[in-house]
């Protein structure tokens, strides 16, 4: 069965992934990128593709996704990481997922006014384009060739589209400043969530939390890309590949956005932003 690890764009996802590859995937908790193809992206050609159809088609997609889902859950007993941009939507009248092929979410979610300036980078491309993304509804992949379209949606709408689970106690909700903050206690927080949901024994003990966190760190991640590149960084328009880790920062968006900006995303978000103290 499928546990979600859902965020919208450039908000820690990464990160998460790679303290639980580390943790549940590593013998001794050593940190190398290959850990994290043992959580894999969804939606994915590699889902589509067995089932025949127009993997490029959003509305094909989204008819199939259950049926895609069906098939990674052949075996029950087990339990599986996926991390995903999608929104929790219904498209045709046909859901993303349900709970037949979902155990539950971890949903990471990071101050939109740092989002915009991380995803604007993570493009190559302009603040204004990327704000245009943030506050309004759009798919990624929908004019990519052999890519499958995922239905993103704006930040607010993504970030209330997977609240669907928090009323059946199948939703975990992390700030990635939290986890940044204080990892200790978030990541535990994490493995006992995981615990609980799959009904595991598996051990959470604070000395490989300890090692998870140290292998883990920016700094080290950093280095790895630097020393071994990241297929997953995306490419620039000189078909070079972008840097993908960067110091993480909470907050950097203060003396970055100009006020027009901030402005635009506190009136967009505003009711999230409350919510979730990003104030």
């Amino acid at each position: 069965m499928i546990i979600w690890l859902a965020s919208y764009p450039k908000s820690g996802n990464t990160f998460l992934r790679s303290l639980l590859s580390s943790y549940f995937f590593s013998k001794d908790n050593t940190f190398s990128f290959e850990l994290l193809n043992n959580i894999k992206q969804y939606p994915h050609r590699d889902y589509f593709l067995p089932l025949g159809i127009d993997i490029n088609n959003p509305h094909t997609v989204a008819k199939n996704h259950l049926k895609a889902q069906k098939n990674i859950n052949k075996n029950k007993k087990s339990f599986k990481f996926f991390k995903t941009h999608s929104g929790f939507v219904k498209m045709d009248g046909f859901s993303f997922t349900d709970l037949n092929n979902s155990l539950g979410v971890i949903y990471i979610v990071r101050d939109p006014r740092d989002v915009v300036i991380s995803y604007a980078k993570h493009n190559d491309e302009p603040i204004e384009t990327t704000l245009k993304k943030i506050n309004e509804n759009y798919l990624i992949n929908n004019e990519v060739k052999d890519e499958v379209p995922v239905y993103v949606g704006s930040w607010s709408f993504h970030y209330n589209s997977w609240k669907q689970f928090k009323g059946i106690k199948k939703y975990l909700l992390i700030k990635y400043e939290d986890l940044v903050q204080e990892k200790e206690f978030n990541f535990k927080k994490i493995l006992e969530f995981i615990k609980n949901l799959t009904k595991s024994d598996f051990e959470i003990t604070d000395s490989r939390i300890k090692k998870t966190i140290k292998e883990t760190e920016f700094e080290k991640l950093e280095k790895l890309e630097e020393k071994f590149g990241f297929k997953e960084s995306p490419k620039n328009k000189k078909g070079q590949r972008n840097k993908f880790f960067r110091k993480g920062e909470i907050n950097q968006w203060h003396g970055t956005l100009d006020t027009k900006i901030i402005s635009s995303i506190e009136k967009v978000c505003e009711k999230e932003r409350i919510e979730l103290g990003y104030l």
